[in-house]
């Protein structure tokens, strides 16, 4: 049988469809939809007796695509394995080439950062062997997360419920979390105050300034009594200023995104989960249809801890720099910008795979999300390689005989990369007054103002993200994963878009920290991921890592199951009556969250939706109340508990409260900055 054709095999059929545009008629792109081999799900299937020998099998349901694989590789020429560059990419390609007795040590692994055709047909040129080092960092982690998952999750069906899990990275953040909850219940707060004045000079020119020292030390209001004795006093200052002192400021552009700090800043910006920014990062890479030009990725390879770029996409962003934006914006040399330590720079940075496809050049073929993010990509990678901007600075001291003030001021005289990169918020002029040296000021108003120091806050999905980066926990493919289980899991939930532990977050994370201290240690976890990296590049054996890791864990195991106390759940009774038996029903915690449930189980066996009302009325049936919902993609709503008999939906949480001019309800809508009341009547433009 003549074999006239070249098979490449990739992960997505999307990835699969975008690469066949590139290649001839000479070879054929399939997709093996993900993992084909792994672990099975129904048994621990890691032999530790045996140096931790992993039993891999086909995964159910992907049977028929390995046949299918199998079939097109026996009638090809060559067969390369063009999954995706990082190890678990690599791991694919090795279960891959076993199954389909394919020779190992042959050049048989393509590899690129970008789904462009230049970047294919260069790796078509460069084919190498699977890179067992990589392999094996990776059947590590996998071996490792079995080990602590499937030993750790049984111990706590026994002690604690069925149905729940521990995890080997997931643990650790559900620990970080629980500890700042621990920090915000201790925390006192400290009353303080603040003291700012509005001055003005002889020609009556107002401006700010702050209580900068008294007696020409730092000092702390502590009382309304201290302010006020301040306030006295200072009225009766003779107030000069002492000192203009002018001055430039530059600020610098970030560098360009890494899979962190692609999350944590479309987190702040845009308002996205991790998850979905990692969904349409993907989509970016695998192919978006241009029409004419045909499918491209249109971003580089999304998991990476590097912020290096390469030569030629620096020379093309300085050339669209220059004929875009003119030779002022553009540094005498390229700028470069510095690993973090610890990262394992194996990939670019995030960035445009042509910085010449504009956001708005390609908006007309990106889906609403997709072009914020692309937007949000392009703007952050142009910026990167721009001049600072640059701020002309002013600073007034103004003394008294025992009181300093001090003004500041800046204007900003040149944008810079500000002229790029919408998403950082450009900080409004601050402009003072023409002063003199010497000249008398005088007090307009005094402004004193109370306040009390604030617990930490909270984790956010971008904090957490940052936290567990800086901490060497997990790697730039995990922290969606990690954020996604503790959440799924019950262990923490969402109150104004920060973590928070559940009563079941806490319990099973004490009896962990108490009986397992090393698997929720920061730097233990820490350190096995630097061991991961060390296996990576060779230094390290992973069987031995395993063994040094597994010894000890055997042991606390062992131990945990005689001493672990048994806890039981206390389930809260509600006032929801069950219809079947007349029981108050109680709330009971499952897969995917809370529910109502009879305790009269199994005899009766009614369960519903837990109801999470808001206290206001429905506006529409009068009857039902108005209750928190999520919708499919998990974006909170507002609903009537009465559905599907009354339809009533909005966005925005409803007030008691009606609007005065029209009579409908008002719907609250809240931002870090302020919060607002408006008409839910679009024809009405009543606001408070």
């Amino acid at each position: 049988m003549a074999k006239d054709k070249n098979l490449v095999i990739v992960e997505s059929p999307a990835k699969a469809k975008t690469i066949s545009k590139f290649l001839g008629s000479d070879f054929t792109v399939e997709a093996s939809m993900g993992h084909v081999i792994d672990l099975p799900k129904s048994q621990l299937g890691v032999d530790v007796e045996n140096n931790f020998e992993p039993k891999y099998i086909t995964i159910r349901g992907k049977g028929k695509t390995l046949q299918k694989l199998k079939r097109k590789a026996k009638k090809s020429k060559e067969v390369l394995l063009a999954t995706d560059p990082d190890r678990e990419g690599e791991a694919i390609s090795w279960h891959l080439a076993r199954a389909l007795k394919m020779d190992e040590e042959s050049d048989c692994r393509i590899e690129f950062n970008e789904i462009t055709k230049s970047a294919v047909q260069d790796a078509l040129e460069e084919p190498r062997r699977i890179d067992q080092d990589r392999v094996d960092a990776q059947q590590a982690r996998r071996v490792l997360d079995r080990l602590v998952g499937y030993k750790l999750s049984p111990l706590l069906w026994k002690k604690v419920k069925k149905g729940l899990s521990a995890g080997r990275v997931q643990s650790v953040a559900v620990r970080i979390i629980c500890e700042r909850e621990e920090e915000i219940k201790a925390f006192e707060p400290q009353e303080y105050w603040t003291l700012d004045t509005k001055l003005k000079d002889k020609n009556k020119g107002q401006f700010k300034a702050k209580l900068y020292r008294i007696n020409n030390k730092k000092f702390a209001l502590g009382s309304k009594q201290e302010t006020d004795q301040v306030i006295s006093e200072l009225k009766e200052e003779d107030l000069k200023v002492s000192k203009i002192k002018e001055g430039k400021r530059r600020r610098n552009p970030s560098p360009p995104f890494t899979t962190s700090s692609l999350q944590q800043q479309a987190s702040n910006y845009l308002h996205f989960s991790t998850k979905k920014t990692m969904y349409l990062a993907q989509q970016l890479y695998e192919g978006i249809d241009l029409g004419a030009e045909g499918t491209v990725g249109l971003i580089t390879y999304m998991r990476t801890d590097s912020t290096r770029i390469s030569k030629e996409a620096q020379a093309n962003t300085r050339d669209y720099i220059a004929d875009n934006l003119g030779d002022k914006y553009l540094p005498d040399t390229p700028k470069k910008y510095k690993a973090k330590s610890g990262a394992q720079d194996a990939h670019e940075a995030i960035r445009p795979t042509s910085v010449f496809k504009t956001p708005q050049k390609v908006k007309q073929y990106l889906g609403k999300q997709q072009y914020k993010l692309y937007k949000l990509i392009w703007e952050r990678f142009v910026a990167s390689q721009m001049k600072p901007a640059v701020y002309k600075t002013l600073r007034v001291n103004i003394k008294g005989e025992k009181y300093w003030l001090r003004a500041n001021g800046s204007q900003q005289v040149f944008p810079g990369f500000l002229k790029v990169d919408t998403s950082k918020q450009q900080k409004k002029d601050k402009e003072l007054p023409s002063l003199e040296e010497g000249a008398k000021i005088d007090i307009v108003e005094l402004l004193p103002d109370q306040h009390f120091t604030k617990p930490p806050a909270r984790y956010s999905e971008a904090k957490l993200v940052k936290t567990l980066e800086k901490k060497g926990i997990g790697r730039p493919s995990t922290y969606a994963a990690i954020v996604g289980t503790i959440e799924k899991r019950g262990y923490v939930t969402k109150e104004n878009k920060r973590f928070k532990p559940t009563e079941l977050g806490e319990i099973v994370n004490g009896l962990l920290v108490e009986h397992f201290p090393n698997v929720t240690n920061v730097k233990f976890t820490a350190q096995l991921e630097a061991d991961l990296d060390r296996i990576e590049a060779g230094k390290n054996d992973w069987i031995e890592v395993l063994k040094s890791f597994y010894s000890p864990f055997s042991d606390r195991l062992e131990e945990a199951k005689e001493n672990m106390e048994q806890v039981q759940l206390e389930e809260k009774e509600t006032d929801v009556i069950c219809e079947k038996c007349g029981n108050n029903m109680v709330i009971k915690h499952g897969r995917y969250g809370k529910f109502l449930a009879c305790p009269g189980f199994p005899d009766c066996k009614n369960t519903k939706p837990l109801l999470d009302k808001v206290g206001v009325k429905c506006p529409e049936c009068k009857d039902g109340d108005v209750v928190k919902r999520k919708s499919k993609k998990g974006r909170t709503f507002y609903g009537c508990s009465n559905y599907p008999d009354c339809e009533f939906m909005t966005w925005h949480q409803p007030v008691e409260k009606k609007c005065p001019e029209c009579g409908k309800f008002l719907v609250e809508k809240r931002t870090k900055k302020e919060t607002k009341r408006y008409c839910i009547n679009s024809d009405c433009d009543y606001e408070e």
